[in-house]
Parts: C-alpha cells; sequence; structure tokens
C-alpha cells in the first residue's frame, strides 16, 4: 500500500514580504509557467524607480555638459596654442587652457562612472518592482489559495494569523507517481523497470500499468520497510495526490 505523491509541487511566495493587491488563482486552476498568480502593492516601488529614473537621467544631463564644457576647453587650448606660434598668448594662458582641459577630461570620467551607477540602480529598482509580481515557476494545478487581498505577505513568516508565508500551492500533475512501503523480507524481490499493477481506493476496478523508478537505498526500523517509487504509465484527472494505492509487483 501507498499513496499518490507529487515530485514537483511548490508553494508559491514572494521575494518580497509585503501586502497582497490582487490574487488572480483559484483551486483547481491550472497556470503556466510564468502566469501572474498574485500581486503586491507596488506603490513604495514604484516611487523608488522613479527616484532612480530621475538620479539616472539627472547624470545624464551632468555628463552632456561636461562634455560640452570639455570641447570648449580644447577648442581653447588649441587656439592658444596657435597664438603662441604667433608669439600672441604667454606660456602662462597655454599651460592654464590645458589644465582646464585636463580637469575636464577628469570630471568626464567621473560623470561616465555615475551614469554607469544610476543605470546599475535603476536596474536593481525595476527587479524591486518586478519583485513584487508572483508568477508560476511551472505549469500545474492550483490545489491550495493560501492568502487573500489585503493580507501582509512574507517569505520569512514564522506563521501566524496575521502573516502568509505564500500565496498558493501548485502541483505538477504530470509529475504524479506512487510511493510504497516494501516488506524489508521482500524487497530482493524488487527491482528497478520491475512492471507494477496499481490500483487506487477510489476506483479498485481501475488497474493501471506502472513500473519501479526506484528503491530507496534506506529502510524504516520501525517499520521495517523499504520505500519504493513508482511511475504511473497513464495521466489521468483522476488521479490526485494523496490518494491511497495498491499495488502489486509483477513477474
Amino acid at each position: 500500500t501507498g499513496y499518490i505523491t507529487a515530485r514537483r509541487l511548490a508553494t508559491v511566495s514572494a521575494k518580497v514580504t509585503g501586502r497582497v493587491q490582487t490574487v488572480l488563482i483559484e483551486e483547481g486552476m491550472r497556470v503556466e509557467q510564468g502566469q501572474v498568480m498574485a500581486t503586491l502593492e507596488d506603490v513604495d516601488a514604484k516611487a523608488q524607480r522613479a527616484l532612480a529614473a530621475a538620479r539616472l537621467e539627472s547624470a545624464r544631463s551632468q555628463l552632456a555638459e561636461i562634455g560640452s564644457n570639455l570641447g570648449n576647453a580644447e577648442r581653447e587650448a588649441q587656439r592658444q596654442e596657435g597664438l603662441a606660434a604667433r608669439k600672441l598668448a604667454s606660456a602662462q594662458a597655454i599651460d592654464a587652457a590645458k589644465t582646464q582641459a585636463q580637469a575636464l577630461r577628469g570630471r568626464l570620467a567621473s560623470a561616465r562612472r555615475e551614469v554607469e551607477v544610476a543605470e546599475r540602480a535603476l536596474a536593481i529598482q525595476d527587479l524591486e518592482l518586478d519583485n513584487t509580481i508572483v508568477r508560476a515557476p511551472f505549469a500545474g494545478v492550483v490545489t491550495v489559495k493560501a492568502a487573500q487581498p489585503g493580507e501582509i505577505i512574507s517569505p520569512l513568516s514564522a506563521g501566524g494569523s496575521f502573516t502568509r508565508s505564500g500565496i498558493g500551492t501548485i502541483v505538477d500533475m504530470d509529475s504524479l507517481e506512487i510511493e510504497v512501503d516494501v516488506n524489508e523480507n521482500f524487497i530482493n524481490r524488487v527491482l528497478p523497470a520491475q512492471p507494477v499493477e496499481a490500483t487506487l481506493n477510489a476506483y479498485p476496478d481501475w488497474k493501471i500499468p506502472a513500473e519501479v523508478i526506484a528503491i530507496i537505498p534506506a529502510a524504516d526500523r520501525g517499520k521495517a520497510t523499504v520505500k519504493v517509487r513508482i511511475a504511473l504509465k497513464e495521466k489521468d484527472p483522476r488521479i490526485v495526490p494523496d490518494m491511497g494505492a495498491k499495488v502489486s509487483f509483477l513477474e
């Protein structure tokens, strides 16, 4: 005897703590990978992103201004050199013009780094805004809806009536299999890929073809059993997680 289990099952939560704004799932609903399951309030995240975007625009404006000033300074230095060639400018004026241009080159390099920093800060804020959207990690069926709009959700929550740790639970129905406990006195007769006939307690007349996936290399001392994983060769919506099942190992 054993139970139907899912190899891919996940309680989906947000990456950040926040108040649930919308929940777009219901029990029994099928979702695709990447589908939006819920959204959190994003007022703060949008404000932080707008601030980061403004800082980036300011950094780009300063970069453009310094670049323009540098162009003027370089032209002035060239003009002073031309005047010096005709004995119309002093060495001090040439040095001042070159120093000004060199200083502006340093400021230009610093301004470029400021733009890069602002761009990365904006990218981080984009991620923070995206973290307010909860998406399905894989395709499956929703078995539990755990949160409602207005509730606080936190991936680090230890439980309680005021904070949820997940939006809902998704099960990949294509990953369903049977786990059974076989008496250790008979485990030597069970082999990988061995054919199996499975019967669900809910449908005793339905014989489901299956086969052994693996024998878990660990025994239960209390029950004197070894766990065996069994793959179902038929996919059917009537098969759901935690159903009881009986299996017969065929020689």
